[in-house]
């Protein structure tokens, strides 16, 4: 068996193996490096040279940043935006803003982050504004998907097209040269969403929905009954308790009160110095006449009428957050005593409430039993780390809680400087791509706007991998002539050698491959055989290379075609069928974008 019929079969059977999805695909994807090698296509160090090239590291770094953007709430803030934008009567400007918000970020923040953060607040929009999710879902992932092209940022693909680029000895394609083409797309699908969504798209509920946290404190707080029992107390100048420590603050001699905790009024976080200043909360429980006398005598500022929004904002803020935990069987906390105002033994969560049965116990101690909820007030740092005991089952996330509540959290500002850092860097070249993303999340994490833990958490290692151990698939199609004789079909199937025809061609080909397996798969397959025809028919391969990468974004007439696609089936009661027909006057923008626009940018 010669070396094309070799490679051809291996090419064969990965495919096969993605399309029947009950194998990993980093397991595939493996498989395919060290065929390569068992058959002597590649040697060993080829064979593993893609978990050592600059584009892997690059996109890896992407996801860090992403997930910095998403867990300081700039993505939340965007979502909110939206719905203040988006008013209730007009369709066509839902639609609109929707797909931009999505594009937009998918070009900063990559294609399945961007959808994991928009499909909730989208979700609980449509609620809201009485419309079908089916309506909004579908049009929103198809926009991200153009959004894919408006930067170098927006998907792997496209860092492995310019990459293509230059080792063909041209130029590496730039940041922003990706928006040349992106914005049609964008704008096509917008236009394509608006005139034919409402009667392509289904009009159904789906079977799940997102949770609506936006109003998570006050659910919280009208559970619990703090509005009645709780109130905070702010430390004047004139406090005689400024100054003193906070073991100087007795509440018995009123009746009633009880101090559940004193928060650090730069912070919001429970208070750490040996100190109160002024602006510091106390939060006390009792009675509202006690505490208007605690306030008074020790010069306190309180407002009972607005009580209710004072103690949310003290609650739940930028810094600090409340979960609600269960006790269940077996758990070891069973028969401890707990109390209201109690501080858990890792010295930086509160006690602000305890249920059982749904009804409060009271303010003394009780001995904990299977089934009784706690309500806990800390920074959102230490809900993440102390709630993974396995000991308490946590109700509802506080890190997706805090996604959803918390617009501009604490390091949001942080992690929109450094991502416009990281985009100077990559606009201009100063640096190599792989370094500029280093760097970025070197300084998240040196920031303290992501931890390591969380950094190592974000990275989708499915893609990374996936992308590491196909790369060498391209060496070995150049290397065996399969490149060329794939590209020889396309030349030949021109027809005369229009340059035109084999756009179309490449655009087919790569399109409906992508229907099938990773749109990243597909690339690495048909970039080698792209650059190849054009090289054979005597043409510059930027045009193709652009081609293969809008072709690739346009994985539409599948649920499978993408892991986003996949995200909003559910939500949006889509079936099988609903994708093809709503996907493909979207391909045909796309087709017609690819063989007529980029030939104008990108010259033969």
């Amino acid at each position: 068996m010669g070396d094309i019929a070799v490679m051809a079969a291996i090419i064969l059977a990965a495919i096969v193996l993605f399309v029947w999805n009950r194998i990993p695909v980093i397991v595939v994807a493996m498989g395919v490096g060290l065929s390569l090698y068992v058959t002597g296509l590649l040697t060993l160090n080829q064979a593993l040279s893609g978990f050592g090239d600059p584009a892997v590291m690059f996109i890896a770094t992407l996801f860090v940043v992403s997930a910095a953007l998403d867990r300081t709430g700039v993505t939340a803030w965007a979502g909110q935006m939206l719905i203040r934008g988006a008013g209730e009567d007009s369709r066509a400007r839902l639609m609109g803003l929707i797909a931009l918000l999505a594009a937009v970020l998918t070009a900063l923040i990559s294609l399945n982050g961007a959808i994991a953060a928009l499909l909730p607040v989208v979700v609980v929009m449509a609620l809201r504004l009485r419309r079908q999710p089916s309506q909004l879902l579908m049009p929103m992932v198809f926009a991200a998907h153009a959004g894919s092209l408006l930067a170098l940022t927006g998907t792997p693909v496209n860092v492995l097209v310019s990459e293509a680029a230059a080792d063909a000895g041209f130029r590496a394609i730039g940041f922003f040269e990706f928006t040349i083409v992106g914005v049609p797309l964008v704008l096509g699908v917008i236009a394509i969403s608006i005139l034919l969504g409402e009667r392509l798209l289904p009009h159904r509920a789906g079977e799940t929905m997102s949770a609506d946290f936006s109003r998570h404190a006050t659910t919280l707080v009208e559970q619990y009954g703090l509005k009645q029992g709780l109130f905070r107390l702010r430390l004047r100048a004139s406090s005689p308790l400024v100054g003193q420590p906070p073991s100087a603050l007795e509440v018995h001699d009123w009746e009633g009160l009880r101090l559940v905790a004193i928060h650090d009024g730069e912070t919001g976080e429970r208070l750490k110095r040996d100190a109160m200043q002024e602006g510091d909360f106390l939060l006390v429980s009792g009675q509202g006449e006690e505490a208007a006398r605690l306030a008074s005598a020790q010069h306190l500022a309180f407002r009972l009428e607005n009580s209710d929004e004072d103690l949310r904002d003290s609650l739940f803020n930028r810094s600090s957050g409340l979960a609600e935990v269960m006790i269940p069987p077996r758990s070891a906390m069973i028969g401890q005593t707990a109390y209201q105002g109690m501080v858990t033994d890792s010295g930086d969560l509160v006690v602000i409430a305890i249920q059982r049965g749904g009804s409060d116990v009271g303010v003394e101690p009780v001995q904990l039993q299977a089934g009784d909820t706690m309500l806990l007030q800390g920074s959102w740092k230490a809900l993440d780390v102390r709630l993974a005991d396995p000991q308490v089952l946590v109700v509802n996330s506080p890190d997706l809680v805090r996604r959803q509540a918390v617009p501009l959290g604490a390091g949001a500002w942080t992690a929109i400087g450094v991502l416009a850092a990281m985009v100077f860097f990559l606009a201009t070249g100063l640096v190599p791509a792989a370094v500029a993303g280093m760097l970025s999340c070197f300084a998240l994490v040196l920031l303290r706007v992501v931890t390591i833990d969380q950094a190592y958490r974000a990275v989708d290692w499915t893609t990374v991998i996936l992308v590491a151990a196909m790369m060498p698939l391209s060496t070995a199609m150049v290397q065996t002539g399969a490149a060329d004789m794939m590209a020889d079909g396309l030349v030949a199937m021109a027809a005369g050698g229009s340059p035109y025809i084999l756009l179309a061609g490449v655009f087919l080909l790569t399109a409906v491959l992508g229907q099938l397996i990773s749109n990243t798969a597909t690339a690495l397959i048909i970039i080698p055989v792209g650059v190849a025809a054009a090289t054979t028919m005597g043409v510059s391969p930027l045009p193709v290379l652009m081609t293969i990468a809008v072709a690739a974004a346009a994985s539409f007439l599948t649920p499978i075609a993408t892991p986003t696609n996949l995200m909003v089936m559910r939500p949006g009661g889509y079936e099988f069928g609903d994708y093809w027909k709503f996907g493909l006057p979207m391909m045909l923008w796309f087709l017609l974008v690819a063989v007529f626009i980029v030939p104008l940018v990108w010259r033969f």
